[in-house]
């Protein structure tokens, strides 16, 4: 005969970790929608517009971090999913866009994934005195009284590079890196200094800390440096040497004898450019750093007093062919200066 086989019974205790296990993955997956719904809304309701970049190269996890910092969305992983999901993740374009945080995190990457870049734009040159940004943005369409407001130091105190300014200095003067910053009839221009200064601390890394430390000077004076540097010379290959130069006068305890520090001094004071104007800035006269900087530094300004060239050289002068000459000794600098610069060595 042949045996029915009975049914085996499934244990209870399984039948109840099964039907949990199953509610439970169906409130995950509630859960999981719900928070991407609820980070696909805008970051804020503030309507205010923020100008931000996407560089070359750039992984859609990247910007997605980037907005988030910059307060624009209010997810990275949401941004990063919704871009997968609806194939813009091939679309995303570098450019600089003007963004808000009221916008949707869907009108966010279809901005950036239609490359719909912000035109408007003012650009801080290198070597351009605070006055001179000034003028620039004044021309660019703000008015006199916004420049003069956007130019106080106090508004940025909460940014890294104003804290290394000393407190008895009440200039932006040198602080702002140079760059072309995107605008639209919405920016204001603190807006722009804001941006500038902040890419300047970016600028400051650990890195260069740390070598202008060990040539015995503090941020600022780095800083300060710099931007002698920047004027003094143009060319890229020679600023290293020019700032050897200087940290070695500095060192001995020698003035920096540098033409464009006294020039500045003169002109702060509504003075026309001169050698022998007697001002803190004048350092064919007074000894150790002017009390600022004198202009807007570049990376490469920076770099070069990070790490000076090594050579001994106490003496450099730019031909009139624009070429640099070093020399060790005045008697040599002073032959340099007579074979080779005559329009340029010619005092105002």
């Amino acid at each position: 005969m042949w045996k029915i086989k009975t049914r085996q019974k499934i244990p209870m205790k399984l039948i109840i970790i099964s039907i949990v296990s199953i509610i439970l993955f169906i409130g995950a997956l509630i859960g999981v929608r719900q928070y991407y719904f609820a980070n696909l809304k805008p970051a804020s309701n503030i309507q205010r517009t923020v100008i931000f970049k996407v560089s070359s190269g750039m992984t859609v996890s990247q910007i997605g971090s980037a907005l988030y910092d910059q307060h624009l969305i209010r997810s990275p992983w949401v941004f990063e999913w919704y871009v997968h999901s609806v194939n813009l993740n091939n679309n995303l374009e570098a450019g600089t866009f003007a963004l808000s945080p009221s916008d949707s995190l869907q009108q966010i990457a279809n901005s950036i994934a239609s490359g719909h870049v912000a035109e408007d734009s003012v650009t801080i040159l290198p070597g351009k005195t605070i006055m001179q940004i000034k003028n620039s943005l004044i021309n660019d369409g703000f008015s006199v009284a916004e420049v003069n407001q956007a130019l106080n130091p106090s508004l940025y105190t909460n940014l890294p590079i104003i804290a290394d300014k000393p407190k008895n200095i009440n200039t932006l003067e040198g602080l702002l890196f140079p760059d072309t910053f995107y605008k639209t009839s919405s920016t204001s221009a603190s807006v722009i200094i804001r941006e500038s200064l902040t890419e300047m601390g970016q600028k400051i890394t650990p890195s260069i800390q740390k070598a202008f430390a060990n040539e015995g000077l503090s941020v600022y004076q780095g800083i300060i440096l710099a931007s002698i540097v920047e004027q003094e010379v143009s060319q890229v290959s020679a600023k290293a040497q020019v700032a050897q130069v200087f940290l070695s006068r500095l060192k001995q305890g020698m003035p920096l004898g540098s033409d464009v520090t006294a020039n500045y001094g003169a002109i702060i004071n509504n003075q026309p450019p001169s050698l022998s104007y007697n001002s803190p800035y004048n350092t064919l006269i007074h000894s150790g750093l002017p009390p600022t900087p004198i202009g807007t530094v570049s990376l490469s300004s920076l770099n070069a007093v990070a790490h000076p060239a090594n050579t001994n050289w106490l003496y450099f002068v730019t031909g009139d062919n624009g070429v640099t000459y070093f020399e060790q000794t005045l008697q040599q600098h002073n032959a340099d200066v007579a074979q080779y610069c005559h329009k340029l060595c010619a005092q105002p």
